[in-house]
């Protein structure tokens, strides 16, 4: 299962400088995208402001690690809950150099395994 964010780098360099207190902190919206097929969607899905119809919305924090996000994903996709379901988590964002989105991977998790995040 793919799983896809549109957050831009800008955002996340910032925030990963000051830690975060989650009990006064408000979560952020966080839209993934997500697939079956084992890939990431087609960089022109997000084109003209479309996104994939594929879209799941989780509030977190941005300190949220790739455990969190897999964990949340799992409560509404039952099929992911299946031991030895990959996680491939990538973040799409404007490219401000060139027109058009690009795709940054930025790790992967297993149901039922234990890794590094």
């Amino acid at each position: 299962m793919a799983v896809e964010s549109r957050v831009t780098q800008e955002e996340i360099k910032k925030e990963q400088q000051k830690p975060i207190d989650r009990k006064k902190t408000c979560p952020l919206l966080l839209r993934v995208f997500t697939t079956n097929n084992g890939c990431h969607h087609q960089m022109d899905e997000f084109s003209r402001g479309n996104v994939p119809s594929s879209k799941l919305q989780i509030y977190t924090w941005m300190d949220a690690t790739l455990k969190e996000l897999t964990s949340l994903v799992k409560e509404v996709y039952p099929e992911a809950r299946k031991k030895g379901t990959h996680f491939n988590f990538a973040i799409v964002f404007m490219d401000l150099k060139r027109p058009g989105y690009r795709v940054k991977e930025i790790g992967s998790t297993m149901s039922g395994r234990k890794g590094t995040d």
